[in-house]
């Protein structure tokens, strides 16, 4: 089970369909995400794909000698907008690709649209989803529910995503949601709808064992999306933001032009895809040895061209030369910035506060390291509160006024109002009232504070002692353990084997500590794949607003997601 491959196949398919000659490459909003995610424009120009557009644009030139590619949302929007375009045609021929089940009286329109008949294909292709890793999958969806309800058009549009993301990889599953969050059997009942009512999309070759979709609430652990992450991928999200691959580097101090905005995509770069899920320590390590390779194979500076043969060498071995130089420039800038970020933010104190306070049991010890945080001016304003919060949820109904004072400290240091409501709105949001599970066991924390931090020569790793309530949770479904009075089937049958492909979707978004857990659990456990995805990737600011939205403030959805219509 692999998302990426799935959306690279389909826009692959796509080009393949239309033949050879030159393109344009109609996409919406959401699409354009979805296939930049998985291929670089260099790579898709090499298929003859010469134009990007976006259907919404009104000042595209006529361009009859190009064949157009439409891959779009069904949203009733881009059908009327595919109208318009079908009447008054700017291009030879169109090939239409639509992300999702399209209904047939949105076909019939087309058709009735199409009257110089330009249209050659109108097909299904079910890429409606950001496949941000192989085995981690997105909707950039933030905000979707308020209270425990589901806002509705986003109940829509996890369901249609979900179902597509099953329909990439050919699934017809058992599902599974967490009872104590009616959000997780609401959006069940409804991908389970989908499939009963378009049974013969999902009639794929029956497996022996079939697939699972576990469906889980971001609610039951709140605790995850408010650390601190020391991998490199995760770390990049906290701390500069990782949008749809794409790093906003144009705040870093005295960055070159060209670097103002980098893509970290692992399928074309190779030191990013080998230390992705490396620690802090050991990436340090890796620059370094990425830039003494560098300086070994750089051209000399007073390099002589005496020959033909000197020549042709030269050209040969420039392209690779100039790819490497670009890589070393782009991962030395992101690395020394997130250097100078966890120098400056006092980052390596703050996550051990924090690990302390997820991990262990020492309610004294960890309210005076909490309050000391907090004074120290060097921690951000987030980084404060983010803390406070992590002590609010950990010792949630212990009888002191601690809480009272360190919201005291929050006042007093200046810390703006919206942040202040977070320590209380992130319980109320992930609190024991709503909780299915205990987040915290003192065996655990035992267990796991012997291990080492690899990069650190030996130093006991207290910066990832924590591990996400999901790893037990998939351990358990793994090893045949997971209740079903907490994790009920939707349905008569139940699954008697070990299973061994998994869908898991957490409502509320996903994180990339949680994707180091699968990919980890892939990597250990033969025979079990397990594909991750969430209504988004969370850093702790995007969480937040999850929070926000959750307990009723009104918050601006990130993705424009109130706009999403549904083709039903």
């Amino acid at each position: 089970m692999n998302v990426t491959l799935a959306v690279k196949q389909y826009v692959s398919k796509m080009i393949e369909t239309s033949g050879s000659g030159m393109k344009v490459l109609l996409m919406d909003r959401e699409t354009t995400s979805v296939v930049s995610v998985v291929y670089s424009q260099s790579e898709i120009l090499q298929k003859e794909v010469y134009l990007f557009e976006r259907i919404e644009s009104q000042n595209r030139e006529p361009m009859k000698h190009l064949k157009a590619l439409c891959f779009l949302r069904p949203t009733k929007e881009n059908v009327e907008l595919l109208v318009q375009e079908l009447r008054k045609p700017k291009y030879s021929v169109y090939f239409i690709f639509f992300s999702n089940v399209i209904s047939k009286s949105e076909i019939k329109a087309l058709a009735e649209a199409d009257e110089q008949e330009v249209v050659a294909e109108v097909q299904e292709f079910y890429g409606d989803f950001i496949a941000v890793n192989p085995h981690l999958f997105s909707l950039n969806l933030v905000g979707v529910s308020r209270g425990r309800s589901w806002e509705p058009l986003m109940l829509q549009r996890c369901t249609q995503g979900l179902t597509a993301v099953l329909l990439s990889l050919k699934k017809c599953p058992m599902i599974r949601y967490q009872l104590s969050s009616d959000l997780s059997k609401r959006l069940a009942e409804n991908v389970k709808q989908i499939i009963t009512k378009e049974y013969e999309l999902f009639d794929f070759r029956k497996t022996e064992v079939p697939p699972l979709l576990l469906i889980l609430d971001r609610s039951d652990d709140a605790i995850t999306p408010l650390l601190n992450q020391w991998t490199y991928q995760a770390m990049v999200h906290e701390l500069l933001g990782l949008n749809n691959n794409r790093i906003d580097l144009s705040r870093v101090p005295g960055v070159s032009k060209d670097l103002k905005e980098v893509v970290l995509c692992a399928d074309n770069d190779e030191f990013y895809a080998n230390n992705l899920y490396l620690n802090f320590g050991e990436i340090g390590t890796n620059i370094k040895n990425l830039m003494e390779d560098f300086q070994k194979k750089r051209p000399k500076g007073q390099q002589k061209l005496e020959s033909i043969s000197d020549m042709k060498a030269f050209v040969e071995t420039y392209p690779q030369f100039k790819k490497m130089s670009g890589t070393v420039s782009k991962h030395v800038t992101v690395v020394g910035e997130l250097s100078r970020l966890v120098s400056e933010r006092v980052l390596m104190e703050v996550s051990e506060v924090e690990q302390e306070l997820a991990c262990q049991s020492d309610h004294g010890n960890a309210a005076q390291m909490v309050r000391r945080m907090v004074q120290n001016p060097r921690v951000s304003e987030l980084d404060a509160v983010r803390l406070v919060a992590l002590y609010a949820l950990r010792y949630e109904r212990h009888t002191s006024s601690i809480l009272p004072a360190l919201k005291g400290e929050l006042e007093r240091r200046g810390t703006s109002d919206h942040l202040k409501q977070m320590v209380s709105r992130v319980v109320e949001f992930g609190g024991k009232r709503v909780r299915g599970s205990d987040l915290i066991t003192a065996t655990d924390a035992v267990a796991i504070t012997k291990q080492f931090f690899k990069g650190l020569k030996g130093v006991e790793n207290v910066y990832t002692q924590h591990q996400p309530l999901l790893q037990d949770t998939l351990d358990q479904l793994i090893k045949g353990r997971l209740k079903d009075a907490t994790f009920p089937y939707l349905g008569p049958s139940s699954l008697r084997d070990r299973p061994q492909d998994i869908i898991v979707f957490i409502i509320g978004g996903a994180t990339y500590e949680e994707a180091l857990s699968v990919y980890n659990l892939n990597r250990s456990c033969p025979g079990v794949r397990i594909v991750l995805g969430g209504s988004h990737v969370h850093n702790t600011k995007s969480f937040l607003e999850e929070v926000m939205s959750a307990t009723g403030q009104s918050s601006e959805r990130s993705q424009g997601g109130s706009r999403h219509s549904n083709r039903r």
